[in-house]
């Protein structure tokens, strides 16, 4: 940040005051000089303009190498401040639920149709922009996980990832949450860094594809190696209508009237298993009936899982005293050479 011009000693400027009384005082008419001829007639423009100019010209000069030098003695320069972050951040994966329940309609308000899918990237692109300091990565899934993104500070990347992803991209259907966790420790056991690991669940249903390793071994797992765990549940405790939407593109099917076309109905979340995970990794169970309440799960989260930054300010200045003491010693060797080339008379 620019602080602007200044100078290192200011007081230095009064001499400026001495110039005007130096000027004044060698202007003053002195003694006339004793002549030996009766009359000085005949010598009056003899040689004494020239002179005289001549004269003033050095004056002006002495007066302003002068007055560079005291610029120069008073230390002009400009200051900047710089401004050094130092940060532990956090290292936090996102493990997001990407099966079909997710189209549900229970996130809706009465203005606009939100599917659970779509409440969860509004809450997690808000999340995102919170966490500048922070390295962030993402596990998406349904039967299957898969990494969207590794651990990075480039939040741009994994909000572009988000925004790509929509509801039977993945084509191995159903819900894999142990798979997804295990994958989301092993991205992270490696990672080296001082701040703490954290890993987000957002689910909205129940484990029923995961084979190698269940949901609580899993947050065992990430509890074995010092990785704590939050984990949301998401939507309505009670079997919820899923309409039919078209798998390709993640688009709601619609009848001719403009209304949805129910597919099948899907049960709750399983929220005890949900609260073991939390427990064993050492972190908070929450529910989140609608995206009101989802929001503030991740304002809560974002509360707990602070980053702790350093900030160290300092001041540069870049001088300018030998632009200044450069200048006058310029007029200087002028004002010598003027007088070689043009002597004053004796």
């Amino acid at each position: 940040m620019d602080l602007g011009f200044e100078f290192q000693y200011p007081w230095a400027l009064l001499l400026l005051a001495l110039l005007p009384l130096y000027a004044w005082l060698r202007g003053r008419v002195g003694k006339a000089a004793a002549l030996t001829y009766p009359d000085t007639s005949l010598l009056a423009g003899l040689g004494r303009p020239v002179r005289e100019q001549s004269g003033r010209l050095r004056a002006f000069v002495r007066l302003l190498t002068a007055t560079l030098l005291i610029i120069a003695l008073a230390g002009p320069r400009t200051a900047n401040k710089e401004i050094e972050r130092e940060t532990e951040g956090l290292d936090i994966m996102m493990v997001v639920d990407l099966s079909w329940s997710m189209m549900a309609l229970d996130m809706s308000t009465p203005r606009a149709e939100v599917t659970r899918w779509q409440a969860s990237q509004n809450v997690i692109y808000d999340f995102l922009s919170k966490r500048p300091d922070d390295r962030i990565g993402a596990v998406v899934f349904s039967g299957k996980p898969y990494l969207l993104s590794p651990l990075t500070i480039n939040k741009i990347w994994v909000e572009k990832g988000i925004d790509r992803m929509h509801i039977g991209i993945i084509q191995e259907t159903g819900t894999a949450i142990g798979e997804a966790v295990a994958m989301a420790v092993d991205r992270m056991k490696n990672v080296k860094g001082k701040g703490s690991k954290v890993i987000i669940l957002l689910t909205d249903g129940d484990d029923n594809m995961s084979k190698a390793i269940l949901p609580v071994p899993a947050a065992e797992l990430a509890a074995a190696l010092g990785i704590r765990m939050y984990c949301i549940g998401l939507g309505k405790d009670e079997p919820t209508v899923l309409p039919r939407f078209d798998t390709r593109t993640g688009q709601l099917y619609r009848d001719v009237l403009g209304k949805t076309i129910p597919m099948q109905t899907i049960n709750p979340a399983n929220y005890e298993m949900l609260g073991k995970m939390a427990k064993v990794a050492n972190g908070r169970f929450y529910r989140a009936l609608d995206q009101n309440q989802l929001s503030r799960v991740y304002e809560e989260i974002d509360r707990l899982e602070r980053t702790e930054v350093r900030i160290r300010e300092s001041v540069v200045y870049e001088s300018y005293r030998q632009i200044w003491a450069a200048l006058a010693g310029l007029l200087l060797l002028l004002e010598l050479g003027w007088g070689l080339l043009r002597p004053r008379a004796p």
